[in-house]
């Protein structure tokens, strides 16, 4: 098998790589990184990602970090694969590259800050701190509200079909359903609607049984 992510199921950038990976219908060698036992500073996988953080990616003799551009990879070299996630119209690839920074640059920064204080603390035994959520929540929502507007002209963020603008969001969404902040989606109908559609999808289920079997 020529490909491998090295990485944990419980990481969002992982479960982002997964994802992607089931929706290519591509099969994949998982190799589990304990985070909390000091696995991802050892020289052997500092060689694959030197940030020592997952997932770390390889595909024969290439070697890949940071999850966004290993999606882009995997789209682009596995595009007859599948779902297709990028557009070949130079308008609408662009439109779509537009709404994945929008993803990366003004949604991730608080939906991770919030899956951190609400998903995670709580099953590390940590105490949440609330300032944060508070904080981080009003921030989420001004950039749902610009969802809504989107996706009441648009069924999916980039365009009239799934794409990686909308992959891209799961892993974090997936652990913010889970808790207060599911309210902030529900409470607009064009935002949630896209939330239950591509939640639904058998790829991002299989991710979701992934972790649920760890």
């Amino acid at each position: 098998m020529a490909i491998k992510v090295h990485g944990s199921t419980f990481s969002t950038a992982a479960m982002r790589v997964f994802a992607c990976l089931n929706e290519k219908g591509l099969d994949f060698e998982f190799v589990p990184v304990d985070m909390r036992s000091g696995a991802h500073k050892k020289e052997s996988f500092l060689s694959l990602n030197p940030f020592g953080q997952v997932p770390a990616f390889e595909d024969g003799d290439l070697n890949l970090f940071e999850s966004r551009a290993i999606n882009q990879y995997i789209a682009h070299t596995y595009a007859d694969n599948g779902t297709p996630l990028l557009y070949l119209d130079p308008k609408k690839m662009a439109i779509a590259t537009v709404w994945a920074e929008v993803e990366a640059q003004k949604f991730d920064g608080p939906a991770s800050k919030l899956t951190w204080e609400l998903g995670l603390k709580p099953l590390l035994g940590m105490a949440t701190d609330d300032a944060v959520v508070e904080q981080q929540e009003a921030l989420l929502c001004k950039v749902l509200d610009v969802y809504e507007a989107r996706l009441a002209e648009s069924k999916y963020l980039g365009g009239d079909r799934f794409t990686l603008a909308d992959l891209h969001h799961l892993p974090t969404m997936s652990y913010l359903m889970a808790t207060r902040v599911k309210a902030c989606f529900d409470s607009r109908p064009h935002v949630s609607a896209w939330c239950a559609d591509i939640s639904a999808r058998p790829a991002w289920e299989k991710v979701v049984a992934m972790k649920n079997n760890q």
